[in-house]
């Protein structure tokens, strides 16, 4: 099993992924402005199921090669710092968006529709498998057991925390969405406290000690 110390940093690292905006995102504060929570949690339903199906593929992936190349944990490790900079750089830079600036025009869809558009927009997005590959071989070693094994504890620790700050967004999408509207001052606040987290989560993964 994977220490706690290791799990709440990788927590934190899946909590700088979901405040960051992407697919899921504007998909699940959209669906929540036009169609309402029970739309936006629906949805969010898909979106977990997306979650899961990267899981299930990245787990057997690293099962298979990450311990039979020395270097992919390097390499990996080097993507992972990358990405979160990268990210960190698009939360702030000019023209880009904050989380409730979304658009709001989308049409009403069934359930079925809501849950399938949410499983796919995840399983078709990018972010999260790279998250997922970059992020997973830092957090696993040999000494704590099965690597298969491993690899579902972060991602059971990566759902649950999507699951909890994405289903406070899709029930208060409406009236934060508003709020922003009222108080633009504070997106860019918003903006910068995303990014410092994401950077500060880089610097502490570059610096890190490789196993």
């Amino acid at each position: 099993m994977i220490p706690v110390k290791d799990l709440l940093f990788f927590a934190l690292a899946a909590f700088g992924l979901v405040i960051s905006p992407g697919p899921n995102m504007i998909y699940l504060i959209s669906r929540s402005i036009t169609q309402g929570r029970k739309a936006g949690l629906i949805s969010l339903i898909g979106v977990i199921c997306g979650f899961l199906f990267h899981i299930v593929m990245v787990s057997a992936g690293l099962t298979a090669v990450l311990f039979a190349v020395p270097v992919a944990y390097s390499i990996l490790k080097t993507l992972g710092v990358f990405y979160l900079l990268y990210l960190a750089i698009q939360a702030v830079k000019p023209g880009s968006k904050g989380i409730f600036e979304m658009r709001s025009d989308l049409k009403e869809d069934r359930s079925v529709k809501l849950f399938s558009m949410g499983f796919f927009t995840n399983v078709l997005n990018p972010k999260v498998a790279v998250f997922y590959l970059s992020f997973f071989p830092q957090f696993i070693k040999p000494e704590y057991g099965s690597v298969l094994l491993q690899s579902l504890q972060l991602g059971l620790t990566q759902i649950s925390v999507s699951f909890t700050v994405n289903a406070i967004i899709v029930l208060s999408a409406a009236r934060t969405a508003v709020w922003f509207a009222q108080n633009p001052a504070w997106i860019k606040i918003q903006k910068w406290f995303m990014a410092g987290i994401l950077a500060g989560l880089a610097l502490k993964m570059a610096f890190s000690k490789s196993k």
